[in-house]
């Protein structure tokens, strides 16, 4: 026979265990695509969090930035187009109003891009820089990394992104490893549209101009911050439409295309960022969201 004071202590127990039990209920975590390849854009979705107060993680040692998606939490992650084949691991914790946090952990295997390889001439000033455009290029660039170290805390992007110009062919060249003038260079990363000098260049979403500049290698550009970390850029234009600071909304002229910078004609370079991560545009057209 159980003993009333035993009895109680038991019951006692079973009804602090039945919310702590809740508490530790596993996080559900799928990433889309599973298999993913150097360069790709990934998506982790979090199910199980609830009314989690805040969604956390990180994918290869970089943060993520969740947002409410539906019942869900979902991040865009990005897997730059030199990372290494092999396991990258991610990590997620959702922490409830009580400050328990809920935690999950996994790897992705990640493929070879197998990128092609592009032979380019060009005039050897425009590859071989003087110690001047060296400088200026060597600026250029430490701008463009300080700019992509800069997350924005509100989402700004919603639903799949839009191809910002009209082009004669699919547009070509993201992770190409680019031999100029016989030398190799840094792959390309960014994809490459054909289209004839000033047609329209439309916002590839909702975003921010963050910056416009005039750039030896890029040439006349606009990037938008779209928040969370992503970026996009538009090279080459011949024409700005845009002021710095300016919303604009997704489909909404921002220049025209041109062949200003280091460029062998009228064509539209459209690149990704996500951090400092260099991510395949035509990702973000094809973006598993519902809003």
């Amino acid at each position: 026979m159980v003993r009333p004071t035993r009895l109680a202590a038991m019951l006692l127990a079973l009804v602090w265990a039945s919310p702590m039990t809740a508490r530790a209920a596993p996080l559900d975590v799928r990433v889309v695509p599973a298999a993913p390849r150097q360069g790709d854009v990934v998506m982790l979705f979090v199910s199980g969090a609830g009314t989690a107060r805040d969604v956390e993680g990180s994918l290869g040692g970089r943060p993520l930035a969740f947002f409410p998606h539906g019942a869900e939490y979902a991040a865009l992650a990005g897997l730059d187009l030199e990372t290494k084949p092999g396991k990258v691991a991610w990590s997620v914790g959702a922490v409830d109003a009580s400050g328990t946090t809920r935690k999950a952990a996994g790897s992705v295997t990640v493929k070879a891009g197998g990128f092609p390889v592009q032979r380019l001439t060009l005039p050897t000033p425009m590859v071989d820089l003087d110690p001047e455009a060296e400088r200026r290029a060597t600026n250029e660039a430490a701008r463009l990394r300080a700019l992509y170290d800069t997350v924005s805390p509100e989402r700004l992007w919603r639903g799949a992104f839009t191809q910002p110009v009209s082009s004669r062919k699919p547009g070509s060249g993201f992770g190409s490893r680019r031999v100029i003038n016989g030398q190799p260079r840094m792959p390309h990363s960014g994809i490459d549209y054909s289209a004839d000098r000033g047609t329209p260049v439309v916002a590839s979403n909702r975003g921010r101009v963050a910056l416009l500049g005039e750039f030896f290698f890029a040439g006349r550009l606009v990037a938008l911050d779209h928040g969370l970390g992503l970026y996009t850029l538009y090279f080459h234009l011949d024409g700005v439409a845009v002021t710095e600071g300016q919303i604009v909304e997704r489909g909404q002229t921002i220049g025209t295309v041109g062949t200003t910078g280091r460029s062998t004609g009228p064509h539209l370079h459209f690149a990704a960022q996500l951090g400092r991560a260099r991510i395949n545009p035509p990702d973000l057209y094809l973006l598993p969201v519902r809003d």
